[in-house]
């Protein structure tokens, strides 16, 4: 799924909001997200996973073509661990995905 196809989705479950004002909010979250990354914090969403930046240390690789050493430097990258009831709903049946769904939908 696409960050448009996102909006689209909670603009069409939310009839009573302007999709201009679901996009604004999507946005917002997704930049609070990368900036929290970007100043080293990690970023947990209950129910969902967490994000958290690693470095890579430095190290001397190789060019494939000619063998030559190359340096290359270190990096930060970003890591996401899925939360138990992700990764819970992810390995269901399809028959318990079912449920789940119909589960979901009542509760909203």
């Amino acid at each position: 799924m696409i960050r448009s196809e996102l909006v689209a989705r909670i603009a069409a479950q939310n009839p009573r909001l302007y999709a201009k004002d679901v996009e604004a909010v999507v946005d917002a979250i997704l930049n609070r997200i990368a900036t929290a990354l970007v100043d080293g914090d990690r970023v947990e969403l209950r129910d969902f996973g967490s994000f958290a930046t690693k470095e890579t240390c430095a190290y001397a690789g190789r060019n494939p073509r000619t063998g030559e050493v190359v340096a290359v430097a270190a990096k930060q990258s970003i890591q996401f661990r899925p939360g138990k009831a992700m990764r819970v709903r992810l390995n269901l049946m399809p028959a318990e995905q079912e449920r789940e769904t119909e589960r979901q939908l009542r509760a909203s």
